[in-house]
């Protein structure tokens, strides 16, 4: 029988239960049809799992799990950043999604030049909620034990000054503009210049519907960014948003 998971903010210390709230009650009880003694694996989104038995379900509003065991996950060896020009609809939803799934650290939504949706605070603190819930769900599907950090929408020059704060290790832009070099070479002359190893932190810019403009690429560039093709074809955002973090991830974890 496969485990079911569930997410928990924290758990106090040498604690025997956890109690879950409401919403997560519901999934695993209702939703997942989980019944008493069933296995379950709670995590932190830190990287933090217990094992777990349900044990008992309390006005049903309340599932409480009996802790067997706890595991501190190992973060994989290159801590992914996107940075991601806002699309329109409930696309950013599906790049949080295959994000998540493909270990992505941290997610950067960005307000740029040919972004149409515009966000006031209220919005965009609802958006950010949104994306969070996503983001566990695909973590609770895919078993990854860790959760991005999704910072608040910004500006493209707050993203590449972050990436520079951070001495993020390489940084590349996806442009369609001339120049612009294969991903996996870019990578092999990465691992040349730094004596075969993977690099231990990278950033990926990604534009919007439209791509990002010619300026803000050269904003990129005098950032230290690389610019990067994804291939022959022109794809959607994200579409480009997975391929890019996918190349990333196998090249990096090998």
């Amino acid at each position: 029988m496969p485990d079911f998971r569930v997410h928990v903010p924290t758990a106090p210390q040498g604690a025997a239960e956890l109690i879950l709230p409401p919403a997560e009650t519901h999934h695993l009880v209702t939703v997942n049809r989980a019944r008493c003694g069933d296995p379950v694996i709670a995590f932190d989104g830190d990287g933090c799992e217990w094992t777990c038995l349900l044990d008992r379900v309390e006005g049903k509003k309340a599932a409480v799990l009996r802790i067997t065991s706890q595991t501190r996950r190992t973060p994989l060896h290159c801590s992914l950043l996107l940075g991601q020009g806002l699309p329109k609809g409930s696309t950013m939803d599906e790049i949080v999604r295959q994000a998540t799934e493909l270990g992505a650290a941290a997610i950067a939504p960005l307000a740029t030049t040919r972004s149409e949706v515009r966000l006031d605070d209220e919005r965009a603190a609802k958006k950010n909620e949104k994306w969070r819930t996503v983001a566990i769900e695909a973590a609770k599907q895919c078993g990854n034990p860790f959760l991005p950090a999704i910072a608040p929408v910004q500006g493209i020059d707050a993203f590449l000054a972050s990436t520079q704060a951070s001495a993020t290790e390489l940084r590349l832009v996806a442009s369609l503009h001339p120049g612009a070099r294969p991903l996996r070479s870019v990578l092999a002359a990465w691992r040349a210049a730094h004596e075969g190893r993977a690099p231990r932190s990278a950033a990926c810019l990604i534009g919007p519907e439209g791509d990002l403009t010619a300026e803000e690429v050269e904003r990129a560039l005098a950032a230290g960014f690389i610019a990067v093709t994804l291939g022959p074809l022109v794809l959607r955002c994200d579409t480009a948003a997975a391929c890019a973090l996918s190349v990333l991830r196998i090249e990096t974890e090998g």
